[in-house]
């Protein structure tokens, strides 16, 4: 009994032979019969604008080759080598001149390996960044120098005009600030001076009486902090008594660290630099054709 009465309603919301099955939409679509008090309404009101749409179809500009599918500019003839990177005609040119530039580099490399420092100071390489090591009768004289951003800028206009044609351009030389560390055994102190080369000091040879490098700060920090404390005092040697500043430069040569080792110090620093050069140029050759 239940199961027939549950046919005849199913049968009941049937709708007649013949007449297509009303839509649900029908209600809400504009038309002059349709009814004014209608909550909703798919189309705007007559005298309004429809609301733009954004479609590939317009991005590409009515076409089916939309914007977001054309290949952008230097990508045309691109291939892959199979590791999922891009290669185009400019990477081969760049690789080319990468490979021309190394070999030019490696023509003028003075030192293939790096030079030593006289005095007995030994040498720790990490990356861009030295160490020099001396140890002295219970003490232990550290020299730190990074050669990231260590050359000068180029020679400005009004010197490039007075070089002669036949004239060589002055080779690249690298002059990094560096920092003294001096370590006396017996002391929870270390002494930290931190130097650098003034530009206009820099190469003038024949000047046996003149510093090619000055100490800018000095402080004590404690021994064996890798982090040095801003808390600490810091003299600046800017406003300094020039016979204050005297003995912290005969302190420093006491120590080895002088003239010549400034000058050891600076071919050691541009041998490095341009190690570490040609190394970048041979890893961004190997990066553009992806080996």
């Amino acid at each position: 009994m239940l199961l027939a009465r549950a046919l005849r309603a199913a049968a009941a919301l049937r709708p007649p032979p013949g007449r297509p099955p009303r839509r649900l939409l029908s209600s809400f679509s504009s038309s002059s019969s349709s009814s004014s008090s209608s909550p909703r309404t798919l189309l705007p009101p007559p005298g309004v604008a429809p609301p733009p749409v954004r479609s590939l179809w317009q991005l590409g500009g009515g076409g089916w080759r939309t914007a977001l599918l054309r290949p952008r500019r230097g990508s045309a003839g691109g291939v892959s080598c199979g590791c999922g990177g891009l290669h185009t005609e400019g990477d081969k040119a760049f690789a080319q001149f990468l490979t021309d530039e190394i070999k030019e580099e490696k023509k003028i490399q003075k030192h293939k390996s790096l030079p030593k420092v006289s005095g007995g100071w030994e040498l720790e390489v990490h990356g861009t960044e030295a160490k020099l090591v001396r140890k002295v009768a219970g003490e232990k004289v550290t020299v730190t120098f990074n050669i990231n951003n260590s050359i000068p800028p180029s020679v400005d206009d009004e010197t490039q005009e007075e070089q002669k044609p036949d004239e060589q351009e002055p080779d690249l030389t690298s002059t990094p600030n560096f920092v003294v560390e001096v370590i006396k055994d017996d002391t929870k102190q270390t002494l930290v001076l931190d130097c650098h080369f003034p530009e206009d000091e820099v190469g003038h040879e024949g000047e046996e009486e003149s510093d090619i490098f000055t100490i800018r700060e000095v402080s004590f920090q404690p021994t064996g902090e890798a982090d040095w404390k801003d808390t600490n005092y810091t003299l600046n040697t800017d406003s300094l008594d020039w016979a204050l500043y005297d003995h912290l430069m005969d302190f420093l040569a006491d120590r080895g660290v002088d003239n010549t080792f400034a000058d050891e110090l600076i071919e050691l620093s541009t041998a490095l630099e341009h190690q570490e050069y040609i190394k970048f140029l041979e890893d961004l050759k190997s990066f553009v054709k992806c080996q």
